[in-house]
């Protein structure tokens, strides 16, 4: 048996996304162990602290051979040879994430060359999605069912609010910014 095959997914995951649940179990197809690296310095306001996003992701992958969840900080390189990976395991949405991926990927390189960046296409279903995106349409009362794991939707409520029946309620009165709909709804 030849040398364990490990890659860090690093992020911020705040919150975890179904895109980003759909590019860890495609990054197990290719690697032995995906690392999820739960970014501690991230230069973000985070909703939720680092402990809960690392909750929420050993939440999601609980019972799933070959992920480990870690939060770190400092020089992601560092973190990679301190737990043996050869590869950081990157998700790209649109041409838009290129340029920073790329020169962030070229910067890891210069710093560790043992380690190489491994770029994974989004699944098209969730190319338009990002955790801010996510957490903008939760702090108005949209519905993001099915965008993040259903083990995220009960924490999204609790951080900005929502009525219990939040987000099948989707109606103007599930949100203060919505106070003064006329039309009852918005689905």
């Amino acid at each position: 048996m030849g040398e364990e095959r490990i890659a860090i997914y690093p992020g911020t995951f705040d919150p975890l996304t179904s895109g980003h649940e759909s590019l860890i179990r495609r990054g197990l197809e290719l690697f032995d162990t995906v690392i999820v690296g739960v970014a501690r310095d991230c230069g973000k306001n985070p909703l939720f602290s680092l402990e809960e996003r690392v909750a929420i992701v050993e939440d999601v992958f609980k019972g799933t051979p070959g992920v480990k969840v870690m939060p770190f900080s400092g020089l992601l390189v560092e973190f990679a040879a301190q737990n043996r990976a050869r590869a950081i395991l990157r998700g790209l949405r649109a041409v838009s994430d290129f340029d920073y991926e790329f020169q962030m990927a070229l910067m890891n390189r210069k710093l560790e060359h043992s380690v190489q960046t491994v770029f994974l296409m989004s699944d098209l279903r969730w190319m338009y999605i990002s955790s801010t995106n996510l957490k903008n349409v939760a702090s108005l009362g949209g519905n993001v069912r099915g965008l993040v794991p259903d083990s995220v939707i009960p924490r999204l409520r609790k951080a900005y609010g929502l009525p219990e029946d939040w987000p099948e309620c989707y109606t103007c009165e599930c949100s203060p910014a919505f106070e003064d709909c006329s039309k009852g709804g918005r689905g």
